[in-house]
């Protein structure tokens, strides 16, 4: 199996390392492509869909006056010169090649998603295992939601776990179950989302009901009682940012989950950028997240749960 799951394909849209915010220790991130949800805040909105996408950042753009060669090598048609002198991208007609972000001097253009294989991968993770063995850290698959790639996923945990790589995953929950169960074989750490408990509200904001991701988190304790598992809600404003809001979500853990860890996360607006550099709108129409508000409400989630709030 080893043999076959190094040689497994899929598409990676990042690799960030360094990171000490997504499991213990420091960490390698492994971006994963595509996504059953399409929550409208999504800080990360290239990992949505599962194929590579273009995106184009005017602000580093040369200018047509200055620089054609992205116009040179188009040979889909989907570039035009616009009244600034800027481009503008027609994704519709966007070939898979995507040469011009290869040809853009100054990376204005760039492609969000490429293949790779298992052995890739990993070879880039096992660059900074030192780091790994001092800090007790190691490999995270993110996304989009890792699992919807099923085979990539399960095979990079499995030649992880041959490697002697410590796994965390970043999980929305909504995935087949049995795919969530067979990757927790693999796995030291899991975060969890749980976003709200209000199927309808789920549904309006991520375009899914939530009661399959509360029944997956629940069967995953169930069948993996000694798994760490942190819980973890994004606060949104104007979606799941009232007292009810998070006492609901406190309720269902209380009732259905126990000794799981649970972190409230304060909503911000980084990823807002990355829409228009898709040419898409924002989702959501939502300031920043007032302090004190956030604060109340992970008071209350420490009030209830008590040392397992982080």
């Amino acid at each position: 199996m080893s043999l076959i799951d190094r040689k497994t394909t899929g598409t990676v849209f990042n690799v960030q390392k360094y990171s000490v915010h997504d499991g213990p220790g420091i960490r390698t991130i492994v971006f994963m492509k595509g996504c059953p949800l399409h929550c409208r805040w999504c800080s990360n909105p290239e990992s949505q869909s599962f194929k590579p996408e273009l995106a184009y950042n005017p602000n580093k753009c040369l200018g047509v006056d200055k620089c054609v060669r992205c116009l040179e090598v188009c040979t889909a048609g989907a570039l035009s010169t616009t009244a600034d002198n800027k481009i503008s991208v027609n994704r519709e007609l966007c070939l898979d090649q995507m040469h011009c972000a290869d040809a853009c001097p100054a990376q204005a253009l760039n492609v969000y998603g490429r293949t790779m294989s298992v052995d890739e991968v990993l070879k880039r993770v096992e660059e900074d295992s030192i780091f790994y063995a001092r800090s007790g850290g190691g490999l995270t698959l993110s996304g989009g939601e890792p699992l919807a790639q099923r085979d990539f996923a399960l095979a990079l945990l499995r030649e992880a776990r041959t490697r002697r790589i410590k796994t965390a995953i970043e999980t929305c929950g909504f995935v087949d179950y049995e795919t969530l169960k067979a990757a927790a074989e693999y796995l030291n750490h899991v975060l969890f989302d749980i976003k709200s408990v209000d199927a309808e509200k789920h549904k309006e904001f991520t375009g899914q009901s939530c009661e399959r991701v509360m029944e997956n988190l629940k069967s995953l304790r169930a069948d993996f009682p000694d798994l760490h598992i942190r819980v973890r809600t994004p606060v949104i404003p104007g979606f799941n940012d009232t007292e009810e809001d998070m006492n609901a979500i406190v309720d269902f853990l209380e009732e259905n989950v126990p000794n799981v860890e649970y972190e409230p996360l304060q909503y911000h607006r980084m990823g807002q950028p990355k829409y228009e550099y898709l040419g898409r709108e924002y989702g959501i129409e939502a300031k920043q997240l007032d302090d004190a508000v956030f604060l109340k409400l992970k008071k209350i989630a420490q009030d209830r749960l008590g040392d397992c709030v982080k």
